[in-house]
Protein backbone atom coordinates (compact mmCIF):
# COMPACT_ATOMS: atom_id res chain seq x y z
CA UNK A 1 0.00 0.00 0.00
CA UNK A 2 1.12 3.14 -0.21
CA UNK A 3 0.57 6.63 1.07
CA UNK A 4 0.94 10.16 0.47
CA UNK A 5 2.99 12.21 3.11
CA UNK A 6 3.00 15.73 4.23
CA UNK A 7 5.11 16.77 0.97
CA UNK A 8 2.40 14.73 -1.36
CA UNK A 9 5.27 11.73 -1.65
CA UNK A 10 4.11 8.14 -2.15
CA UNK A 11 5.37 6.45 0.43
CA UNK A 12 5.65 2.64 1.38
CA UNK A 13 4.59 2.72 5.00
CA UNK A 14 2.95 -0.65 7.21
CA UNK A 15 0.00 0.19 9.06
CA UNK A 16 -0.06 0.09 12.79
CA UNK A 17 -3.76 -0.49 13.18
CA UNK A 18 -5.46 -3.42 10.81
CA UNK A 19 -9.17 -3.14 10.95
CA UNK A 20 -11.45 -5.75 9.25
CA UNK A 21 -15.20 -6.27 8.46
CA UNK A 22 -15.67 -4.40 11.87
CA UNK A 23 -19.06 -4.62 13.88
CA UNK A 24 -20.17 -3.16 16.59
CA UNK A 25 -24.08 -4.06 17.50
CA UNK A 26 -25.84 -2.30 20.55
CA UNK A 27 -29.06 -4.66 21.85
CA UNK A 28 -30.87 -7.87 22.71
CA UNK A 29 -29.81 -9.98 19.74
CA UNK A 30 -26.36 -8.00 18.47
CA UNK A 31 -24.31 -11.09 18.17
CA UNK A 32 -27.00 -12.46 15.21
CA UNK A 33 -26.71 -9.01 12.99
CA UNK A 34 -23.11 -9.31 11.19
CA UNK A 35 -23.90 -12.65 10.27
CA UNK A 36 -27.09 -12.81 9.00
CA UNK A 37 -27.13 -10.98 5.56
CA UNK A 38 -30.72 -10.07 5.70
CA UNK A 39 -29.97 -8.29 8.46
CA UNK A 40 -27.31 -6.64 7.54
CA UNK A 41 -28.59 -5.27 4.27
CA UNK A 42 -31.56 -3.31 6.36
CA UNK A 43 -30.91 0.41 6.87
CA UNK A 44 -30.55 1.66 10.28
CA UNK A 45 -34.20 2.15 10.94
CA UNK A 46 -36.00 -1.08 9.93
CA UNK A 47 -32.78 -2.93 11.84
CA UNK A 48 -34.42 -0.93 14.84
CA UNK A 49 -37.47 -1.83 14.01
CA UNK A 50 -36.79 -5.90 13.29
CA UNK A 51 -34.70 -6.39 16.16
CA UNK A 52 -34.66 -3.51 18.59
CA UNK A 53 -30.99 -3.43 17.46
CA UNK A 54 -28.62 -0.73 16.68
CA UNK A 55 -25.76 -1.08 14.54
CA UNK A 56 -23.21 1.95 15.12
CA UNK A 57 -20.24 0.26 13.07
CA UNK A 58 -20.73 -1.76 10.55
CA UNK A 59 -18.62 -3.73 8.80
CA UNK A 60 -15.66 -0.75 8.15
CA UNK A 61 -11.99 -1.98 6.92
CA UNK A 62 -9.20 -0.03 6.78
CA UNK A 63 -5.36 0.39 7.69
CA UNK A 64 -3.57 3.18 9.43
CA UNK A 65 -0.41 3.35 8.49
CA UNK A 66 2.62 4.37 10.52
CA UNK A 67 3.17 8.08 10.65
CA UNK A 68 -0.31 9.28 9.09
CA UNK A 69 -2.66 11.35 10.99
CA UNK A 70 -6.00 9.04 9.86
CA UNK A 71 -9.44 11.08 10.44
CA UNK A 72 -12.64 9.76 10.42
CA UNK A 73 -14.96 12.56 9.93
CA UNK A 74 -19.13 11.73 9.85
CA UNK A 75 -21.90 14.11 11.75
CA UNK A 76 -23.20 13.03 14.93
CA UNK A 77 -24.12 9.18 15.25
CA UNK A 78 -22.25 8.11 12.27
CA UNK A 79 -20.35 5.82 14.46
CA UNK A 80 -17.24 7.64 14.08
CA UNK A 81 -16.34 7.56 18.43
CA UNK A 82 -17.84 4.42 19.04
CA UNK A 83 -15.43 3.40 15.89
CA UNK A 84 -12.16 4.64 17.92
CA UNK A 85 -13.30 3.24 21.09
CA UNK A 86 -13.56 -0.17 19.62
CA UNK A 87 -9.70 0.13 18.55
CA UNK A 88 -9.05 -0.12 22.17
CA UNK A 89 -11.91 -2.52 23.65
CA UNK A 90 -13.01 0.24 25.19
CA UNK A 91 -16.18 -0.51 23.52
CA UNK A 92 -16.41 -4.40 23.10
CA UNK A 93 -16.37 -5.39 18.76
CA UNK A 94 -19.37 -7.44 18.40
CA UNK A 95 -17.97 -9.01 15.07
CA UNK A 96 -14.58 -8.40 12.63
CA UNK A 97 -10.92 -8.46 13.70
CA UNK A 98 -8.44 -5.15 14.93
CA UNK A 99 -4.58 -5.59 14.90
CA UNK A 100 -2.32 -3.46 16.24
CA UNK A 101 1.57 -4.15 14.68
CA UNK A 102 0.01 -7.44 13.88
CA UNK A 103 -1.37 -8.34 17.13
CA UNK A 104 -5.03 -9.54 17.49
CA UNK A 105 -6.43 -6.95 19.98
CA UNK A 106 -9.78 -8.78 20.31
CA UNK A 107 -7.83 -11.89 21.80
CA UNK A 108 -5.72 -10.02 24.12
CA UNK A 109 -6.49 -10.63 27.70
CA UNK A 110 -6.49 -7.79 30.42
CA UNK A 111 -2.75 -7.69 31.34
CA UNK A 112 -2.13 -7.22 27.29
CA UNK A 113 -5.10 -4.38 27.13
CA UNK A 114 -3.42 -2.35 30.13
CA UNK A 115 -0.49 -2.42 28.60
CA UNK A 116 -2.18 -1.66 24.88
CA UNK A 117 -4.04 1.77 26.64
CA UNK A 118 -1.02 2.44 29.37
CA UNK A 119 2.00 2.15 27.10
CA UNK A 120 0.79 2.05 23.16
CA UNK A 121 -2.45 3.82 22.01
CA UNK A 122 -3.05 7.05 24.04
CA UNK A 123 -6.70 8.43 23.98
CA UNK A 124 -7.48 12.29 24.45
CA UNK A 125 -10.90 12.99 24.91
CA UNK A 126 -12.91 16.13 24.33
CA UNK A 127 -13.38 16.31 28.31
CA UNK A 128 -9.78 16.25 29.71
CA UNK A 129 -10.72 14.45 32.79
CA UNK A 130 -7.65 16.15 34.93
CA UNK A 131 -7.21 15.83 38.27
CA UNK A 132 -8.39 19.07 39.68
CA UNK A 133 -6.36 18.83 42.86
CA UNK A 134 -2.84 18.06 40.77
CA UNK A 135 -0.66 20.65 39.60
CA UNK A 136 -0.52 20.65 35.70
CA UNK A 137 2.90 18.44 36.08
CA UNK A 138 1.34 15.74 38.55
CA UNK A 139 -1.69 15.74 35.51
CA UNK A 140 0.96 15.15 33.05
CA UNK A 141 2.99 13.02 35.31
CA UNK A 142 -0.46 10.55 35.56
CA UNK A 143 -0.22 8.28 33.00
CA UNK A 144 3.54 8.13 33.99
CA UNK A 145 2.91 7.53 37.65
CA UNK A 146 0.71 4.54 36.76
CA UNK A 147 3.35 2.59 34.53
CA UNK A 148 5.25 2.91 37.89
CA UNK A 149 7.77 5.46 36.75
CA UNK A 150 9.63 7.01 39.76
CA UNK A 151 8.74 10.39 41.00
CA UNK A 152 12.13 12.27 39.91
CA UNK A 153 12.09 10.15 36.33
CA UNK A 154 8.12 10.92 35.65
CA UNK A 155 8.74 14.60 36.32
CA UNK A 156 11.81 15.16 34.18
CA UNK A 157 10.11 13.88 31.47
CA UNK A 158 6.51 15.49 32.39
CA UNK A 159 8.34 18.87 32.48
CA UNK A 160 9.89 18.53 29.09
CA UNK A 161 6.30 17.15 27.36
CA UNK A 162 5.07 20.74 29.61
CA UNK A 163 7.45 23.21 27.18
CA UNK A 164 6.68 21.03 23.87
CA UNK A 165 2.55 21.43 24.30
CA UNK A 166 3.44 25.65 25.00
CA UNK A 167 3.04 25.26 28.81
CA UNK A 168 6.39 26.17 30.24
CA UNK A 169 6.01 28.32 33.14
CA UNK A 170 2.12 27.22 34.32
CA UNK A 171 3.82 23.75 35.40
CA UNK A 172 2.54 24.46 38.97
CA UNK A 173 -0.87 26.08 38.01
CA UNK A 174 -4.13 23.59 39.02
CA UNK A 175 -6.74 23.20 36.01
CA UNK A 176 -8.87 25.28 37.49
CA UNK A 177 -6.81 28.40 36.76
CA UNK A 178 -6.00 27.53 33.00
CA UNK A 179 -8.42 28.25 30.03
CA UNK A 180 -10.07 26.23 27.87
CA UNK A 181 -7.59 25.96 25.42
CA UNK A 182 -4.34 25.44 28.29
CA UNK A 183 -6.39 22.46 29.74
CA UNK A 184 -7.06 20.97 26.67
CA UNK A 185 -2.82 21.34 26.31
CA UNK A 186 -2.65 19.60 29.36
CA UNK A 187 -4.57 16.81 28.33
CA UNK A 188 -2.40 16.47 25.53
CA UNK A 189 0.50 16.87 27.40
CA UNK A 190 -0.48 13.59 29.60
CA UNK A 191 -1.23 11.19 26.34
CA UNK A 192 2.49 12.38 25.15
CA UNK A 193 4.00 11.79 28.10
CA UNK A 194 3.67 8.35 28.04
CA UNK A 195 5.38 8.16 24.36
CA UNK A 196 2.54 6.36 22.64
CA UNK A 197 3.06 4.54 19.62
CA UNK A 198 -0.32 5.83 18.35
CA UNK A 199 -2.55 8.75 19.50
CA UNK A 200 -5.71 8.47 19.50
CA UNK A 201 -8.28 12.00 19.27
CA UNK A 202 -11.84 11.67 20.38
CA UNK A 203 -13.34 15.11 19.23
CA UNK A 204 -10.84 16.62 21.46
CA UNK A 205 -11.75 20.51 19.96
CA UNK A 206 -15.25 20.51 19.56
CA UNK A 207 -16.00 21.95 22.50
CA UNK A 208 -13.28 24.71 22.66
CA UNK A 209 -13.75 28.58 21.38
CA UNK A 210 -12.80 28.49 17.18
CA UNK A 211 -9.43 30.47 17.43
CA UNK A 212 -8.56 28.18 20.56
CA UNK A 213 -9.64 25.60 18.43
CA UNK A 214 -7.34 26.99 15.77
CA UNK A 215 -4.15 27.15 17.77
CA UNK A 216 -4.60 22.99 18.82
CA UNK A 217 -5.05 22.38 15.26
CA UNK A 218 -1.52 24.02 14.75
CA UNK A 219 -0.27 22.49 18.08
CA UNK A 220 -1.31 19.07 16.25
CA UNK A 221 -0.05 19.50 12.61
CA UNK A 222 3.54 20.84 14.69
CA UNK A 223 3.66 18.29 16.71
CA UNK A 224 3.26 15.36 13.59
CA UNK A 225 5.83 17.42 11.81
CA UNK A 226 8.50 17.41 14.38
CA UNK A 227 7.61 13.79 15.78
CA UNK A 228 6.18 11.81 12.71
CA UNK A 229 3.83 10.13 15.63
CA UNK A 230 0.87 7.86 14.49
CA UNK A 231 -2.72 9.67 14.87
CA UNK A 232 -6.23 8.76 14.34
CA UNK A 233 -8.20 12.02 14.83
CA UNK A 234 -12.09 11.98 14.88
CA UNK A 235 -14.19 14.82 14.19
CA UNK A 236 -16.86 16.01 12.79
CA UNK A 237 -15.80 19.08 10.95
CA UNK A 238 -14.50 19.19 7.61
CA UNK A 239 -12.00 22.06 7.58
CA UNK A 240 -10.30 20.20 10.52
CA UNK A 241 -10.21 16.59 8.62
CA UNK A 242 -9.23 18.25 5.70
CA UNK A 243 -6.23 20.26 7.89
CA UNK A 244 -5.22 17.59 9.71
CA UNK A 245 -5.93 14.35 7.61
CA UNK A 246 -3.34 12.61 4.94
CA UNK A 247 -6.22 10.22 4.72
CA UNK A 248 -9.83 10.79 6.03
CA UNK A 249 -12.22 8.17 6.20
CA UNK A 250 -15.97 10.01 6.09
CA UNK A 251 -18.59 7.80 8.05
CA UNK A 252 -22.67 7.60 7.55
CA UNK A 253 -24.90 5.69 9.21
CA UNK A 254 -22.37 3.63 10.67
CA UNK A 255 -20.28 2.76 7.31
CA UNK A 256 -17.64 4.18 5.46
CA UNK A 257 -19.13 5.90 2.35
CA UNK A 258 -15.66 6.85 1.35
CA UNK A 259 -11.63 6.79 1.73
CA UNK A 260 -9.08 8.34 0.08
CA UNK A 261 -6.82 11.99 0.55
CA UNK A 262 -8.26 15.32 1.05
CA UNK A 263 -7.66 15.85 -2.71
CA UNK A 264 -9.25 12.34 -3.67
CA UNK A 265 -12.41 13.42 -0.93
CA UNK A 266 -12.67 17.34 -2.25
CA UNK A 267 -12.21 15.96 -5.94
CA UNK A 268 -13.66 13.14 -6.64
CA UNK A 269 -16.95 12.59 -4.39
CA UNK A 270 -17.71 9.00 -4.10
CA UNK A 271 -21.62 9.63 -3.96
CA UNK A 272 -24.20 12.38 -3.35
CA UNK A 273 -23.68 12.58 0.35
CA UNK A 274 -20.04 13.33 -0.40
CA UNK A 275 -20.68 15.92 -2.57
CA UNK A 276 -23.12 17.82 -0.68
CA UNK A 277 -20.53 17.47 2.10
CA UNK A 278 -17.38 19.08 0.32
CA UNK A 279 -19.81 21.19 -2.08
CA UNK A 280 -18.51 24.50 0.02
CA UNK A 281 -15.30 23.61 0.43
CA UNK A 282 -12.64 25.89 -1.41
CA UNK A 283 -11.09 23.60 -4.06
CA UNK A 284 -8.15 25.62 -4.99
CA UNK A 285 -7.25 24.89 -1.38
CA UNK A 286 -7.22 21.27 -1.46
CA UNK A 287 -6.23 20.48 -4.87
CA UNK A 288 -2.88 20.39 -5.96
CA UNK A 289 -1.20 21.58 -9.15
CA UNK A 290 -1.05 17.56 -9.55
CA UNK A 291 -4.22 18.06 -10.64
CA UNK A 292 -4.17 21.06 -13.06
CA UNK A 293 -0.66 20.04 -14.78
CA UNK A 294 -0.50 19.35 -18.56
CA UNK A 295 2.24 18.63 -20.50
CA UNK A 296 4.52 21.26 -22.09
CA UNK A 297 3.89 21.27 -26.17
CA UNK A 298 8.15 22.31 -26.17
CA UNK A 299 10.61 23.69 -24.58
CA UNK A 300 9.59 27.34 -25.13
CA UNK A 301 6.17 26.91 -23.65
CA UNK A 302 7.89 25.88 -20.50
CA UNK A 303 10.23 28.53 -21.01
CA UNK A 304 11.47 30.59 -17.58
CA UNK A 305 8.49 30.81 -15.68
CA UNK A 306 7.97 30.58 -11.82
CA UNK A 307 8.52 27.01 -10.97
CA UNK A 308 6.02 25.38 -8.35
CA UNK A 309 5.92 22.27 -7.07
CA UNK A 310 3.86 19.25 -7.71
CA UNK A 311 2.26 19.33 -4.50
CA UNK A 312 1.46 22.70 -3.84
CA UNK A 313 -2.20 23.53 -3.91
CA UNK A 314 -3.84 25.54 -6.86
CA UNK A 315 -4.08 28.32 -5.08
CA UNK A 316 -0.64 28.75 -4.66
CA UNK A 317 0.19 28.43 -7.96
CA UNK A 318 -2.91 30.85 -9.22
CA UNK A 319 -1.29 33.41 -6.77
CA UNK A 320 2.75 32.26 -8.76
CA UNK A 321 1.49 32.48 -11.88
CA UNK A 322 -0.33 36.35 -11.14
CA UNK A 323 2.65 37.41 -10.14
CA UNK A 324 4.51 36.48 -12.84
CA UNK A 325 1.92 36.69 -15.53
CA UNK A 326 2.69 33.73 -17.44
CA UNK A 327 2.30 30.27 -16.82
CA UNK A 328 3.95 28.25 -14.37
CA UNK A 329 6.49 25.54 -14.69
CA UNK A 330 6.00 22.38 -12.15
CA UNK A 331 8.96 21.09 -10.93
CA UNK A 332 10.23 18.40 -8.92
CA UNK A 333 13.45 17.43 -8.12
CA UNK A 334 14.96 20.08 -10.93
CA UNK A 335 12.72 17.74 -13.23
CA UNK A 336 10.37 19.61 -15.02
CA UNK A 337 7.16 17.93 -15.07
CA UNK A 338 4.61 19.83 -16.53
CA UNK A 339 3.43 23.51 -17.19
CA UNK A 340 0.01 25.06 -15.60
CA UNK A 341 -1.66 28.77 -16.81
CA UNK A 342 -3.93 30.51 -15.50
CA UNK A 343 -6.70 28.46 -17.41
CA UNK A 344 -6.08 25.24 -16.30
CA UNK A 345 -5.70 26.28 -12.80
CA UNK A 346 -9.35 28.16 -13.05
CA UNK A 347 -10.45 24.84 -14.77
CA UNK A 348 -9.88 23.07 -11.65
CA UNK A 349 -11.27 25.46 -9.27
CA UNK A 350 -14.72 25.46 -11.28
CA UNK A 351 -14.33 21.74 -12.07
CA UNK A 352 -14.69 21.75 -15.67
CA UNK A 353 -10.69 21.49 -17.12
CA UNK A 354 -10.06 18.19 -18.72
CA UNK A 355 -6.90 18.37 -20.33
CA UNK A 356 -6.28 15.70 -23.09
CA UNK A 357 -3.11 14.73 -22.01
CA UNK A 358 -1.60 14.02 -18.83
CA UNK A 359 2.22 13.98 -17.49
CA UNK A 360 4.02 11.01 -15.44
CA UNK A 361 2.40 11.93 -12.28
CA UNK A 362 -0.50 14.24 -12.64
CA UNK A 363 -3.61 13.52 -10.85
CA UNK A 364 -6.97 12.28 -12.55
CA UNK A 365 -9.61 14.60 -12.61
CA UNK A 366 -13.22 14.08 -11.35
CA UNK A 367 -15.07 13.19 -14.89
CA UNK A 368 -12.39 11.79 -16.25
CA UNK A 369 -11.94 8.45 -14.30
CA UNK A 370 -12.54 7.22 -11.67
CA UNK A 371 -9.91 7.84 -8.45
CA UNK A 372 -8.89 4.26 -6.54
CA UNK A 373 -10.43 4.20 -3.40
CA UNK A 374 -10.32 1.65 -0.93
CA UNK A 375 -13.60 -0.23 -0.12
CA UNK A 376 -14.44 -0.19 3.17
Amino acid sequence: MTATNVNGTATERPPVFSVDGLWKVFGPKAGRVPADPELTALTPAELRSRTGCTAAVRDVSFDVRKGEVFVVMGLSGSGKSTLVRCLTRLIEPTAGSIAIDGEDVRAMDKSRLRELRRHRAAMVFQHFGLLPHRTVLDNVAYGLEVQGVGRAERRERAAAVVAKVGLEGLEHRRPGQLSGGQRQRVGLARALAVDPEVLLFDEPFSALDPLIRRDMQEEVVRLHREEGRTMVFITHDLQEALKLGDRIALMRDGRVVQLGTPEEIVGSPADDYVRAFVRDVPREQVLTVRTAMRPAADADEAGTGPAVRPEATVSEAIEAVARAGSAARVMDGGRCLGVVDAGDLLGVVAGTAVPEERPEGAAVLPGEAELPKEAV
